[in-house]
């Protein structure tokens, strides 16, 4: 079960939580003082998230950064490295800074 604002315990600032969905977020900035929006609803929207966020999430430890998953039988096959370095290196980095200005990739 996912979180919601009645999760919350302590709030000694006194800040205010309204739940919004997702999609909605980024049309509800000009009414809100701060908000948590997914990369891909920021980016439709025309926001940079290196430039316009105020805080973005760490790549370490994160559990919802993407990964590159195989099945366990395929993890000794040779076309693994090759997919693995098909997304990991310099020149995809750079096409991906092109494309996605701001976004920072997490590898």
């Amino acid at each position: 079960m996912l979180p919601t604002v009645f999760d919350v315990v302590d709030n000694p600032k006194r800040l205010k939580f309204q739940e919004v969905d997702a999609a909605q977020l980024p049309r509800s900035l000009e009414d809100l003082d701060a908000a948590v929006i997914n990369t891909n609803y920021a980016v439709d929207a025309g926001l940079i998230p290196g430039k316009d966020s105020i805080a973005i999430e760490s790549k370490v430890d994160n559990p919802y950064n993407n990964v590159i998953v195989v099945r366990e039988a395929d993890t000794g096959k040779p076309w693994v490295p090759k997919l693995v370095h098909a997304f990991q290196n310099d020149a995809i980095r750079q096409i991906l800074k092109e494309q996605f200005p701001g976004q920072f990739p997490a590898f």
